[in-house]
């Protein structure tokens, strides 16, 4: 099966509907993604096959759980899954911070490559940044506990905003998470390909 036909076949099983023009975007990328990957070491899966899965559909199944606006990914590392929900949405706004540079200048190449206009690349600690406009929506993946998730972008989300943590299996952190916090949903999610217990914790502030 070609990457092509794997990413089809996934984004089919997701039950999403992406137009051609964004799944060749969503291709561009891994391409750009492995080839950048050789010399900076980006992410720690290099088979192409496996960064549809682990990458592209993992990040692509959150999709039906978020909404339109102005939203942050925070350690958005080499542009996942701020990237890959741009490219398939362009007309939300996506702000992608990391503190690591080689990962940010990697994402900055790749909106130029592949000609985004809805998306703001900044290299900074998100505890000492700070937006002219607060976010909609705040998402991570692999980026930190849930309770130092919240934590330290709370200064940034809007009032009716809400985090989007992407998770494995977050019961224990969940616990630990302060009053002020409320969890709205715990999204069970089935990627395609991928073999392990993924979630959606959508929360917002009371």
């Amino acid at each position: 099966m070609s990457l092509a036909q794997e990413l089809s076949s996934g984004i089919e099983q997701l039950g999403l509907d992406i137009e051609p023009g964004g799944r060749e975007k969503l291709l561009a990328y891994l391409e750009l993604l492995r080839k950048w990957n050789k010399v900076y070491n980006l992410t720690a899966i290099r088979e192409p096959e496996q960064m549809v899965s682990h990458h592209l559909l993992d990040s692509l199944a959150a999709l039906p759980y978020l909404w339109p606006g102005r939203w942050l990914d925070v350690g958005c590392g080499a542009g996942l899954p701020g990237l890959v929900l741009a490219i398939t949405q362009p007309q939300w706004q996506f702000t992608l911070l990391d503190s690591n540079s080689k990962k940010t200048s990697f994402v900055q190449q790749a909106v130029i490559d592949l000609k985004l206009h809805n998306v703001s690349v900044c290299c900074a600690r998100v505890e000492n940044w700070h937006a002219d406009e607060k976010f909609d929506g705040i998402i991570s993946r692999a980026f930190a506990s849930v309770v130092d998730f919240t934590s330290v972008t709370k200064h940034l989300l809007s009032g009716r905003g809400h985090w989007v943590a992407m998770k494995g299996e977050p019961a224990q952190e969940l616990g630990q998470l302060p009053e002020s916090i409320e969890i709205e949903r715990n999204i069970p999610l089935k990627v395609p390909g991928l073999d392990a217990a993924r979630c959606l914790v959508i929360l917002k502030a009371k």
